[in-house]
């Protein structure tokens, strides 16, 4: 049992939890003016590590007939047949009742959007077979995170963590299309849809840079918004030095270091924000 539950982690990259988290806890931390209480945090991760893993879990299985098919996905553990396919079932249907329990400890508001959030980060699997703007999807079903975290730790719904949402949500938008060049003719093959093969790599490759042009502008509004100092602007001016990296790191020619651009990069650049922001609050707090 331990190993086919190593197995299903390892498959659905349960390591990259990273994107999103530092971005919760930043929110919860900027809501709460310091560190929320332990119980609060507690609950916040397991809500956190649930729904990501309900959502990765979900994608392997909405996926299976294209991963088995591509050549890039083929030898992941679902297609070959290392896990069953009801045992990725039953993993994703525990993570998503796991989530939805933390959201019920947590308050009434994250208990009565949970479903919501459910129906967001599921769905993502499938919008590739009509929208070429699966990449904004996805963007929002990381960028729930923020807003989900604010709610835990206020029990209510604001304008700033939807700011920082926004910023998360253009950031991942930003790098999947980087990601999804890998799979361009794969696409085209097999009728899928994204933003790579509407407008081809060059083109797709800027929008990405705008993509995550429109991140840094949203982390300046939710600097404004949040009254931030020089440490928090610190942080912005590090994520705006990583994306401009990230983006060197690829041409429509050469995808060489795709890898190195969307694991890499995506991991310092959440980390890195968090740390200072979250500095920031306490620097703020007078501690």
């Amino acid at each position: 049992m331990l190993s086919k539950v190593r197995t299903i982690l390892e498959m659905i990259k349960f390591e990259h939890t990273v994107f999103a988290l530092p971005f919760a806890l930043t929110s919860a931390v900027v809501a709460a003016g310091g560190f929320p209480n332990g119980r609060t945090i507690l609950w916040i991760l397991v809500a956190m590590v649930g729904a990501r893993s309900a959502a990765m879990a979900f994608n392997r299985i909405a996926d299976l007939h294209y991963d088995k098919l591509n050549p890039r996905t083929a030898g992941r553990a679902l297609p070959r047949g290392i896990v069953k396919l009801a045992e990725v079932w039953v993993f994703t249907l525990v993570s998503a009742a796991v989530f939805v329990f933390a959201s019920f400890m947590l308050n009434t508001l994250a208990f009565a959007l949970s479903p919501v959030a459910l129906l967001v980060i599921l769905g993502y699997s499938y919008t590739k077979r009509f929208t070429s703007l699966s990449h904004l999807v996805l963007g929002l079903a990381l960028g729930i995170a923020p807003v989900g975290a604010w709610i835990a730790v206020t029990g209510r719904l604001e304008f700033a963590p939807m700011v920082l949402s926004a910023a998360v949500m253009f950031w991942t938008a930003g790098f999947d299309i980087i990601y999804a060049l890998q799979d361009l003719e794969f696409d085209r093959e097999q009728g899928l849809f994204s933003i790579p093969k509407a407008l081809g790599p060059g083109r797709a490759l800027l929008v990405s840079r705008l993509f995550h042009l429109t991140t840094l502008g949203m982390l300046v509004w939710f600097g404004l918004l949040i009254g931030s100092g020089t440490v928090y602007w610190i942080g912005v001016a590090l994520v705006a030095v990583l994306l401009a990296y990230e983006q060197s790191l690829v041409r429509p020619n050469d995808l060489s270091r795709v890898d190195v651009a969307f694991f890499n990069t995506n991991g310092f650049i959440s980390i890195g924000f968090a740390a200072f922001t979250i500095l920031e609050a306490f620097f703020k707090r007078g501690m």
